[in-house]
């Protein structure tokens, strides 16, 4: 009798521990999830565009350490990182039902950050980049989430067929993100920043101003989605952040259209509010202070000391800014905008 119930035991434990697996979606977890992927760069940045997909696939490890291949379609996307980098982004779609019954379920179309260039540091600043995104989750419920891979890549343009490993991350899709929230987002129109919901606004844009970020605008959707709400509220979805003073890779430029002269400069580009309604989600940044301070030190195995300590200084030197009254006032009250 009791070998008995040590079997039913053993196969309920089994059973729920299947059912948990398979619940494990894509975004469920923070681990890094090993991939192996193999195409031609030169394809396609040359081949592919909105409606020309590259066929290739996606070897990932499951959460119960096999591994399962899914064919994909592959297509580059981006401006500056598709002009300018060795690995320019990715949009990518998985084929037909492959993404049913396993981690990518309701995943289907994802965008994948690889690192800029070849070298040993690139990946470095895909970390930093990465956190970005983990900070952002802290202040703002509307973001897109992201997942870090480590790929094993093979390069199909390379005669000696050579693999190399390296950081990248996933970012979900923007129906995803608007699925989530019962929401639209807005294709090819022109929003005002003063038009934008209040606090959502003000959130985005201390956080835009956090982590050094100028390249940016609403108005032109340059490196941010608008979420329609409802008919009255429209609310801000930030991405991309590699030209900002937390990442600052090589290839970062500022733009003339604002007065600094490197990314590491910090300048305030939002819309001026009521003032109680600033200080209110200044008070929310001051209280998550340790959090954001620790997201860094959760990546701290991914990057070199030296690096840590420059992401942390620069965070700090943010927090000197929000908890000084004149500081506050001269950085971002006085600089907010009052016009396009």
């Amino acid at each position: 009798m009791k070998k008995f119930l040590s079997l039913i035991s053993c196969f309920i434990f089994i059973s729920f521990a299947a059912i948990a697996q398979q619940e494990e979606l894509l975004f469920d977890s923070e681990d890094i999830l090993e991939v192996s992927m193999k195409f031609s760069v030169k394809k396609l940045r040359n081949e592919t565009n909105d409606s020309t997909l590259l066929d290739s696939f996606l070897i990932y490890t499951t959460p119960a350490g096999t591994q399962d291949t899914l064919g994909v379609g592959l297509r580059v996307r981006g401006n500056f990182r598709r002009e300018n980098c060795f690995y320019p982004p990715v949009r990518m779609r998985l084929n037909k039902k492959e993404g049913k019954g396993n981690i990518f379920d309701g995943s289907r179309n994802l965008k994948i950050v690889f690192p800029c260039a070849t070298n040993n540091n690139a990946e470095t600043f895909i970390v930093k980049e990465y956190l970005c995104y983990q900070l952002y989750e802290e202040v703002s419920q509307y973001t897109f989430k992201t997942r870090m891979i480590r790929i094993n890549f093979q390069n199909e343009d390379d005669k000696k067929a050579r693999t190399e490993q390296f950081l990248a991350f996933l970012i979900e899709d923007d129906d995803k993100v608007a699925e989530r929230f019962d929401a639209e987002v807005l294709e090819n129109k022109k929003v005002a920043g003063t038009f934008l919901e209040d606090s959502a606004a003000v959130r985005h844009d201390l956080f835009q101003y956090m982590i050094g970020n100028t390249d940016w605008s609403s108005l032109y959707q340059h490196n941010m989605k608008i979420l329609k709400l409802d008919s009255k509220t429209a609310i801000p979805l930030a991405y991309d952040f590699d030209m900002t003073g937390m990442v600052k890779p090589p290839y970062a430029q500022v733009s003339s259209l604002v007065d600094i002269k490197d990314v590491s400069q910090r300048l305030y580009r939002g819309f001026c509010r009521d003032e109680e309604l600033m200080n209110a989600i200044r008070d929310e940044f001051l209280s998550k202070e340790q959090v954001l301070l620790d997201n860094i030190q959760q990546l701290a195995h991914l990057v070199s000391d030296q690096e840590v300590r420059n992401m942390t200084n620069y965070m700090e030197e943010f927090f000197d800014v929000m908890k000084d009254d004149r500081l506050f006032k001269i950085n971002i009250l006085s600089a907010c905008r009052t016009s396009e």
